[in-house]
């Protein structure tokens, strides 16, 4: 496929191609920064700030820790199962200076879930929320695991304020269940020791494994994307070259309540505000609504990223209206589509643009980016990166033609070196250096791309192919909807029928005033034929619907 994005569409000053291999690894990338900008704030959380240079040290306090006291090798994996807390990127480049591979875990998971994920994985050892300790306590028999750290959530706040969250949440909220990990030792005496350890420099190369990224699991079982350091480092590359001619050095604060773990925020928040000397700002709990925007509004934040329900949730919180917007630059949008009425709502009360982007787990993420310079949300997920190639192919793996669907095969540095021990599922999606995404697109002339659907999620209604995404689009415009998602359910005459499950914003709506609603906007086979009302949408830890939880419900 002809890159007619390159000479029609991308903005001034962005470079067609990006170097991967600009720094060796990630762990010069990260002791080049914090040298240079070691007394700027890195991260802020729950009013606690963490300096570039404190992290630094912090992070070699614990790397030497992992070395000397347990004993960690180059290429050992280590896992961290941790909301956004200040002891994330404490852990996370600890644990890449000392030469290992992280395993970024989702702490809301059940106990299947993480032993799958630990024994996959292999790791070695694990830093874990005490919050949750009580589950890797059920399964750590049946994992390789011989290391556990524990932490809470306040442990860098402070002596006196850390003491008093731990506290209320152990105590006042119990939640924090018993737990008995006789091999753990705790986060803050780790770094005590550390600091008096030596740590041995490491020689970490591009093509070494930084992440096992697991896949969510949406589409079938949670596998493990190998993400080297050169992965990574181009694709910072790749999102920064994207926005060069926005963020200024040291005067950038982002908003992080997207989850360090999963690979958007790792990315997009965490490693492409270093170079710029940026600070984070972490929300533990986003879905504390009110209290998040409570704390955004003390801050002049530049950016945030989320996905479509976060936006659409702030937006509906109760004094996010107020706050002082001037500072923003940017608001991008990922991880699932973003809704024309969410991107417009947000745009009329922000004064900002949102820019939606497109990525997945297996290419560290991105792979699109509307571009810095378009003025408001055009239903795009933009252009693709710098040094990325990208191909919509039918069925038969021939490309398309300008205007129709076809699956989208990406080409370019970040994407992965495969799933870790599944040469038969990587087969299945590495092609001759192309990765098969399962995403279903279009390109128009000028080389915008627009996300029809998940190939997987696709509705067929007698032949015809039905979007889900078009059809929640489509009903999240009627005044009276708050959420909306819609699947195929089995059909006599037509074999598959669009079922739609809505979270109402009006208590009266009605199923008839959805069907009305449908009727004026949408083709014959498109129009659902079922509507089910409910509290709440199942979604993962980042907000992603999650459609196949409704069609278990169904089944």
């Amino acid at each position: 496929m002809e890159k007619v994005w390159l000479e029609k569409s991308y903005p001034p000053g962005v470079d067609y191609e990006i170097d991967p291999d600009k720094y060796n690894s990630l762990v010069e990338l990260f002791q080049k920064y914090t040298k240079l900008y070691q007394a700027n704030t890195a991260f802020i959380n729950m009013g606690a700030t963490l300096s570039y240079g404190e992290l630094a040290q912090q992070a070699t306090d614990f790397a030497a820790y992992l070395q000397q006291e347990l004993g960690f090798v180059k290429g050992e994996k280590f896992a961290i199962m941790i909301p956004n807390t200040l002891q994330y990127p404490i852990a996370l480049f600890g644990a890449l200076m000392a030469g290992l591979t992280v395993v970024n875990v989702n702490p809301l998971y059940t106990a299947r879930e993480l032993q799958h994920q630990l024994k996959d994985s292999g790791a070695k050892g694990i830093l874990i929320l005490e919050n949750f300790a009580s589950v890797l306590e059920s399964v750590i028999e049946q994992t390789d695991v011989k290391h556990v750290i524990v932490t809470g959530v306040g442990d860098r706040l402070g002596a006196i304020k850390g003491a008093l969250i731990n506290g209320a949440l152990r105590y006042v909220k119990k939640q924090v269940p018993a737990f008995k990990l006789p091999r753990a030792v705790k986060f803050n005496s780790v770094l005590a020791k550390g600091k008096s350890l030596k740590f041995a420099p490491v020689d970490v190369s591009g093509q070494d494994l930084a992440f096992l990224q697991y896949t969510g699991g949406t589409t079938g079982p949670s596998k493990g994307a190998m993400l080297t350091h050169r992965n990574m480092v181009a694709n910072m590359e790749q999102s920064n070259a994207a926005t060069k001619n926005v963020f200024e050095v040291g005067k950038e604060i982002m908003v992080t309540a997207l989850p360090l773990y999963h690979v958007y925020a790792l990315t997009s928040n965490c490693l492409c505000f270093i170079p710029f000397g940026g600070t984070n700002l972490l929300i533990t709990n986003p879905r504390d609504m009110v209290g998040f925007v409570k704390e955004i509004a003390k801050y002049p934040f530049t950016a945030i990223t989320g996905v479509n329900t976060l936006f659409n949730a702030l937006l509906h919180t109760p004094g996010f209206e107020k706050i002082d917007f001037t500072p923003l630059k940017l608001g991008f949008g990922g991880g699932m589509s973003v809704q024309r009425p969410v991107a417009e709502h947000w745009e009329k009360v922000t004064g900002t643009r949102l820019l939606e982007g497109y990525g997945l787990t297996e290419c560290a993420p991105l792979v699109t980016m509307s571009p810095y310079n378009q003025e408001k949300y055009n239903g795009t997920i933009g252009l693709p990166a710098s040094s990325t190639d990208v191909r919509l192919v039918d069925d038969n793996g021939e490309d398309v033609a300008i205007g129709e669907p076809g699956e989208m095969w990406v080409k370019g540095p970040q994407v992965m070196k495969g799933y870790y021990n599944r040469q038969e599922a990587t087969d299945e999606v590495l092609k001759d250096g192309w990765l098969a995404t399962g995403d279903i697109a279009t390109m128009d002339e000028n080389g915008f791309f627009k996300i029809v659907d998940r190939k997987k999620d696709m509705i067929i209604v007698s032949g015809f192919n039905v979007f889900p995404n078009e059809i929640e689009e489509v009903v999240v415009m009627h005044e009276g909807v708050l959420e909306a998602a819609a699947i195929g359910v089995s059909h006599d005459v037509t074999g598959e029928a669009v079922k739609l499950f809505i979270v109402r914003k009006d208590p009266a709506l009605t199923e008839q005033d959805v069907f009305t609603h449908c009727d004026e906007m949408l083709t014959n086979y498109k129009r659902p034929k079922l509507v089910e009302f409910l509290d709440e949408l199942p979604k993962t830890n980042v907000g992603k619907v999650l459609r196949k939880e409704l069609r278990k419900d169904v089944a």
